[in-house]
C-alpha cells in the first residue's frame, strides 16, 4: 500500500506527480510526440476507419500540421525553461506498429538527451510481437519505461460497438506478456461509452485490479468532429456527460474501487483545440477537475481504494 494512503489524507488519490516525486525526488514531465506511426485499425490490417470516437489530432498536438516537426524539435519544444526531467511520450496512433529497427531508432533518438529519463509508449494490445517485447524489455534497465494500452472498456460488446478491433482477452494477454518483462503498464479507459452502465465501469476497474496494472488514465467520452460517433450523436443515439457534475460521481466511484497502488495518470479527456470538440464543452481546466475530484472524495469521506478491500 502506498505510504501516501497510510497517512490517511481524506480525499486522496495516487497522482502521477506524487509517483514521480517518490521515484525521482522531483517533478517529471511528459512530452507528447508524433513519430509518424499509423494504426492497423485504419490501414486495413485489422480494420478501416479506426475507433468510432477517435480523431487523432484531437489529442495529438502535431497531427494537424502538414509537415510536423522532427522528433528532436518536438522534444525541444516540449521542455520547460528551467532544468527538469522528462518522459518522451510516444502518443500518436500505434507506437509499436513499425519495423523493429525503426522502433529502436526512434526510441533511442528520444532518449539521446540526458534530461529524458524514460519513455511512455502508447499502443494497442494486439501490436506486440515477441520481438517487439524483446526490444521493449531491453529498455527496462536503461530508462523508466511505461507501455500504455487502450482498453476503453472490459465489455466485448462495447469494444465491438466502438470498432476497437480487439477483445478484452487480447488486452489481458498483452498486459500479462508486458508485465512479465518488468514493464510498467498504464490502461486507458473511457467512461460514458454507448450502452455502458455504472456496473460496467466497475467491471472495467475490476479487470484492471485483477491484472495488477500499475497505472490508469480516465477519459470521459468526447464527441469529435469527423468521427463516426459524431454522426450518431447528432441523431441522438449517443449520450454524454453534459457537465463535470454528471461525470464526477462515476469517476469517484471508480477511484473508490481502484487498487490504491495504481497510479492515476489522468482524470478526464482533453482536446488540443476547442474547434475539434462538438460536446461536451466543459469550462473546467485539468486543475479544476482535479480539485473537484478531491473535493468530492473528501465530501464522501473516502479515497482511492476505499472499497478495494471490501
Amino acid at each position: 500500500m502506498s505510504s501516501a494512503l497510510k497517512r490517511g489524507e481524506p480525499g486522496w488519490y495516487y497522482r502521477l506527480g506524487t509517483y514521480f516525486k517518490e521515484q525521482f525526488g522531483q517533478p517529471v514531465y511528459k512530452i507528447p510526440l508524433d513519430a509518424g506511426f499509423s494504426c492497423p485499425n485504419r490501414d486495413g490490417t485489422i480494420g478501416t476507419g479506426g475507433c468510432s470516437y477517435c480523431y487523432n489530432p484531437s489529442f495529438s498536438p502535431h497531427s494537424r500540421e502538414d509537415q510536423p516537426p522532427t522528433l528532436s524539435e518536438q522534444l525541444q519544444k516540449g521542455k520547460k525553461k528551467k532544468p527538469a526531467l522528462y518522459l518522451a511520450y510516444f502518443q500518436s496512433y500505434t507506437n509499436t506498429y513499425a519495423p523493429l529497427n525503426k522502433l529502436n531508432e526512434l526510441y533511442d533518438q528520444a532518449l539521446a538527451a540526458p534530461e529524458v529519463i524514460g519513455l511512455s509508449i502508447a499502443t494497442r494490445p494486439d501490436c506486440l510481437s515477441p520481438k517487439i517485447l524483446d526490444l521493449l524489455e531491453s529498455y527496462v534497465a536503461r530508462c523508466h519505461l511505461w507501455v500504455e494500452f487502450g482498453l476503453q472498456s472490459a465489455a466485448d460488446k462495447t469494444l465491438k460497438r466502438i470498432n476497437r478491433g480487439h477483445s478484452a482477452a487480447d488486452f489481458v494477454k498483452a498486459v500479462m506478456l508486458t508485465r512479465e518483462r518488468g514493464i510498467r503498464v498504464c490502461a486507458h479507459i473511457i467512461l460514458g461509452l454507448p450502452g455502458e452502465t455504472p456496473d460496467m465501469y466497475a467491471e472495467t476497474i475490476d479487470l484492471i485490479n485483477r491484472n495488477g496494472i500499475e497505472g490508469i488514465k480516465f477519459h470521459h467520452l468526447q464527441i469529435i468532429h469527423g468521427t463516426p460517433l459524431a454522426g450518431e450523436y447528432k441523431t441522438g443515439d449517443v449520450l454524454i456527460f453534459d457537465c463535470l457534475a454528471d461525470y464526477l460521481p462515476h469517476l469517484c466511484d471508480c477511484l473508490e474501487l481502484l487498487n490504491p497502488s495504481t497510479v492515476v495518470h489522468r482524470l478526464a479527456s482533453q482536446v488540443t483545440s476547442a474547434d475539434l470538440l462538438i460536446a461536451p464543452q466543459w469550462p473546467e481546466s485539468p486543475g479544476q477537475i482535479a480539485a473537484a475530484v478531491t473535493g468530492e472524495l473528501k465530501r464522501r469521506g473516502t479515497h482511492q481504494g476505499y472499497r478495494f478491500y471490501q
